[in-house]
């Protein structure tokens, strides 16, 4: 029984290859998925189908959905509150995109204002009215370049 145990006291050695080989097919994996641009997903918002081919950029995401407006994930406004308001200008909306503007952190030459891109989530039922004072208030934000989100339709034949 002495003799088993004293065998049994032999150091064994860590292999790290196989770790290292785990580590590396996990970086690829990442890199490659990185570099795509996904679309928050919220099943609160059905978005109007479209054949366009362009894939969306990175940009400042409003989503508007039959309840709320959300500036990358924080609420800024109630959708009733807005469409009973009368102003052209949402109040809420634009101090949110300020905050965004500044917190983007752009570097500016002297003279040189900010142009940010935003793209709108909006369910395909909003009213029009609506998405319009979202737009103007986008564009008189420093956000002109405006893009609407929509989900491509499949093509038959």
């Amino acid at each position: 029984m002495e003799r088993h145990h004293k065998r049994s006291k032999n150091v064994v050695a860590f292999n790290m290859i196989s770790l290292m080989d785990i580590f590396t097919i996990l970086v690829f994996f990442l890199l490659i998925n990185s570099s795509n641009v996904d679309l928050p997903s919220t099943k609160s918002i059905k978005l109007p189908e479209s054949v366009a081919e362009q894939l969306p950029k990175e940009t400042i995401t409003v989503l508007v959905n039959d309840s709320d407006i959300v500036v990358q994930g924080r609420k800024v406004a109630a959708v009733k509150d807005v469409i009973d308001g009368k102003d052209e200008i949402i109040e809420q909306l634009q101090e949110e995109l300020r905050y965004q503007a500044g917190r983007s952190g752009a570097a500016l030459s002297a003279g040189e204002v900010f142009q940010g891109n935003v793209t709108i989530l909006g369910h395909k039922e909003i009213p029009f009215s609506l998405l319009k004072r979202i737009m103007v208030t986008c564009s008189r934000s420093s956000y002109p370049n405006i893009s609407l989100a929509v989900m491509k339709k499949v093509q038959k034949g």
